[in-house]
């Protein structure tokens, strides 16, 4: 039987996608509450290194070196619990430490710490990836592929609520929308705290992280879904208001 929202016989590709990216970040995130815990306590000290550089793999990293209390990046580690070295860690943790290391700036005040250890991520970077599980989750419920990413990524509306925009038109204007309303907040937390003396709290870390990162997974399981080699032509997508993809 075909789907009533976009003329196919099934949503398994869309579910298919929403699973495997949730399990990933799942499972990375739930390492990163795992390994403070799982480490003896005090092994992870106060952190402060670079986001997109390695700083803590050795003794002898970057991230180890007294930079200055009030350098632009990093401190003096020797002030803050001494040195850190992931890899001396089992290969599990290390692994999670070391895409920390590589992806996060670890800055110790922006993050949390568990059993007396600092997290592999900061705050923002958790609940970024919390909202990624969230988009990712929803469209697993309610996305379908509908050949266009525009089209794709508005389908977890229902389509009664979606017959107004492309009666006129303007579901790319309402995509970009919603994936800037998504970034708005925590550009304005993180560009205010760069450019400014303004200081963001972990709260509100937390929950630009979520708003952003739920457009994220929304978006990405989108680019993935749609496939136009699912459909014979464009002409056979089921599209709101009776619409019709053409292709020029």
């Amino acid at each position: 039987m075909k789907n009533s929202r976009n003329n196919l016989n099934n949503r398994n590709s869309e579910i298919k996608v929403s699973k495997i990216l949730t399990y990933i970040v799942g499972i990375y995130i739930s390492l990163s509450f795992l390994a403070p815990l799982m480490i003896n306590s005090g092994d992870v000290p106060e952190l402060s290194g670079r986001a997109n550089a390695i700083d803590y793999a050795k003794e002898s990293s970057w991230g180890n070196i007294d930079h200055g209390e009030y350098a632009y990046i990093g401190h003096d580690q020797s002030k803050h619990g001494g040195s850190f070295a992931w890899m001396d860690l089992n290969p599990i943790w290390a692994i999670t430490y070391a895409f920390g290391d590589l992806n996060c700036h670890q800055k110790h005040e922006r993050s949390w710490e568990i059993n007396d250890n600092q997290m592999p991520i900061c705050v923002r970077d958790v609940g970024i990836m919390l909202g990624f599980i969230f988009g990712a989750l929803i469209f697993g419920l309610r996305g379908v592929n509908r050949w266009t990413l525009r089209d794709t990524f508005l389908t977890i509306f229902p389509d009664e609520f979606l017959g107004q925009f492309y009666e006129k038109d303007r579901r790319l204007f309402l995509m970009v929308g919603i994936l800037l309303i998504s970034v708005t907040p925590i550009g304005i937390d993180g560009f205010t705290q760069l450019l400014t003396n303004y200081e963001s709290n972990n709260t509100l870390r937390l929950v630009t992280g979520i708003i952003a990162g739920f457009g994220l997974g929304w978006l990405v399981c989108s680019m993935i879904s749609a496939k136009p080699n699912h459909f014979d032509s464009a002409e056979d997508v089921k599209l709101p208001a009776d619409a019709k993809l053409r292709i020029k």
